[in-house]
């Protein structure tokens, strides 16, 4: 999630080599336009919540048409801090940072939390950013307790880090034992980073042998990606392959694909070991050879969703797929022209009157057409904050690739 020193030392080993192929310029300056946009778009935001003296957190909008806001403790109130981390990145202008810090802190409290396992998306999308890019030393202590919250889900029985509780809400409904998700890829980064801050190499162990055990037993043989794999606490031993948010359970749901892209994208970056960078391609190669994705490279929902094409579209996982690839491509010399095309692509149709928003509608949010989950009736063809940090992450991306070749 965040373009450390590492990541950009590596961006210039591929830029002359994506340079030898590609134009010197972005489209269209793309990323300025875009960028202007968002200061516009998520501008307004910050004028409302001003005028209401509050410091609140947008997450989507309700279906009567109001803006849904984040409490500290759910999984998505990473994502609008971390968005305004990356405007400020974009734009140097302090007035981000200073909204960046008030919205991230008042986040302090998920650092303790243990009961989920998402404090990976709300600490390092957040405080991880805005550490990267301050170096404020009491961002660094949270993400590092942070990190030791998030180890008290990891199972060694397993190997994996345990996603959801089983003992209430929907998920007791389910007869699970130890539930893990594939969007659990998404919190390695923070233990990895924590490991580097801390110098506990046990936060950088957990997260490589999740990513192992992930690997193992997650992916069937087209390289797609079952949701949910159920884990015997005892023995260890897979119970069920199943979803919770796609089609079926042996669907490959969209989102999905994308956590699975980018998390292994970012386990290679960590450790350099080229079966995380093996299994990044073969996901990218299951993406873009699937004779179900778009034209626009927006996917479906879910790739195996009987109603395809009358079925909603999820921009927050075409966002996902093109700031991983962005990153991939980096690591890919062979692919890296393709993979960048590929991701540009996507950014360029994201960008189309057909998914970002009209500047003052969509709630001040930048994108359309995102899904939360359809088997839960929840957050259907809506804007989604998490859309907009992975656009904005991707735009960022992008802007560094082409700087560099253009050197």
């Amino acid at each position: 999630m965040k373009q450390n020193l590492q990541f950009t030392i590596l961006l210039t080993c591929v830029a002359f080599l994506w340079s030898c192929n590609s134009p010197k310029h972005s489209s269209n300056n793309i990323v300025e336009e875009n960028v202007e946009f968002a200061t516009q778009q998520i501008g307004r935001e910050i004028e409302n919540m001003n005028a209401k003296g509050e410091i609140l957190n947008p997450r989507t909008i309700h279906k009567d048409g109001t803006t849904r806001y984040n409490t500290p403790e759910l999984w998505t109130s990473g994502f609008f801090p971390g968005s305004l981390w990356y405007l400020y990145e974009l734009t140097g202008d302090n007035k981000w940072k200073t909204e960046a810090e008030k919205v991230t802190e008042t986040l302090d409290t998920v650092q303790y939390l243990t009961w989920h396992h998402d404090v990976g998306f709300m600490v390092y999308c957040s405080y991880g950013n805005g550490y990267r890019l301050t170096k404020k030393p009491e961002y660094k202590d949270v993400i590092v307790q942070a990190a030791k919250s998030l180890s008290t889900r990891y199972r060694p029985n397993v190997g994996a880090i345990q996603s959801w509780n089983v003992h209430r809400g929907w998920q007791a409904k389910r007869g699970w034992q130890c539930p893990v998700i594939i969007d659990n890829m998404m919190n390695l980064e923070l233990l990895f980073e924590a490991t580097k801050l801390s110098g506990d190499n046990s936060f950088r162990d957990i997260a490589i042998k999740h990513a192992e055990t992930t690997m193992d037993h997650h992916f069937r043989e087209d390289y797609s990606s079952y949701h949910v794999i159920d884990y015997d606490t005892i023995t260890g031993q897979v119970r069920n392959k199943v979803t919770a948010q796609g089609y079926a359970d042996h669907s490959a749901w969209s989102r999905g694909q994308g956590w699975a892209i980018y998390g292994y994208t970012l386990c290679y970056r960590e450790t350099k070991d080229p079966k995380f960078l093996k299994q990044a391609e073969a996901i990218a190669n299951f993406l873009f050879s699937h004779p179900r994705m778009p034209k626009d490279l927006v996917p479906y929902w879910d790739f195996d969703c009987k109603d395809i094409p009358n079925t909603p579209r999820d921009a927050s996982a075409a966002s996902v797929i093109a700031s991983a690839l962005y990153e991939l491509s980096t690591y890919s010399p062979e692919k890296s022209a393709k993979y960048k095309q590929l991701a540009d692509e996507i950014v360029v149709n994201l960008s189309s009157p057909a998914y970002r928003a009209k500047l003052g509608e969509n709630n001040n949010f930048l994108l359309m057409h995102s899904v939360g989950s359809i088997p839960h009736g929840a957050e259907i063809d809506v804007p989604l904050n998490y859309a907009d940090y992975y656009f904005l992450e991707a735009l960022c991306r992008k802007r560094e690739l082409e700087k560099l070749a253009a050197k």
